[in-house]
């Protein structure tokens, strides 16, 4: 028996979250707002996302209240985690060490560590320097032993959230006006 196409009707909190952002291209996008980055052009470069793809998933999760669209009038937009967008970082974390203990065989790709004491946060997102749950906003993301520092990637997006920095820190990249604006 095939799957109903939606389950936004049924009573099941994993199922609804999934319809939210159990899509692919939907939690990558996630991750990398985490990672700082903020605009269109800039989540399209990081991802190679198709951007109609994109262009629906941003709409998808500003609708769902995950991102929050942000239009300053002079053409820039950004999208930014809202309180519901980072409630996230627990199941993100979690996959990231799913993937780092099966995926991985040279370690960690990211290590994550407490920005104040520079402590290593454990699975649960717990500096083992100083024993708190750390908040998003104070956990310092770098380049881990799993790191492929040869992967060919060179664009800016890139470069800049592999180098060390506080989660959320946004990626301050050149806006490269589109073709039709003047």
């Amino acid at each position: 028996m095939p799957l109903p196409s939606t389950y936004a009707d049924r009573n099941c909190s994993l199922a609804r979250s999934l319809e939210v952002v159990g899509e692919r291209w939907t939690f990558l996008i996630v991750r990398d707002a985490f990672y700082g980055v903020r605009r269109f052009g800039d989540f399209a470069t990081q991802l190679g996302i198709p951007r109609a793809v994109l262009t629906g998933r941003l709409k998808s999760l500003v609708q769902e209240d995950v991102l929050t669209r942000d239009d300053d009038g002079a053409g820039t937009v950004e999208y930014r985690l809202t309180a519901k967008g980072i409630a996230l970082w627990p199941i993100v974390h979690a996959l990231m060490n799913w993937g780092d203990t099966f995926y991985s065989p040279a370690g960690v790709k990211r290590t994550l560590s407490h920005d104040q004491d520079g402590g290593l946060l454990d699975q649960e997102g717990r500096c083992q320097e100083c024993g708190v749950v750390v908040p998003v906003p104070e956990i310092r993301v770098e380049p881990g032993p799993g790191f492929d520092p040869t992967d060919p990637v060179h664009d800016p997006v890139s470069k800049a959230i592999n180098t060390p920095r506080r989660l959320l820190e946004p990626v301050m990249t050149p806006r490269i006006p589109r073709a039709d604006e003047s």
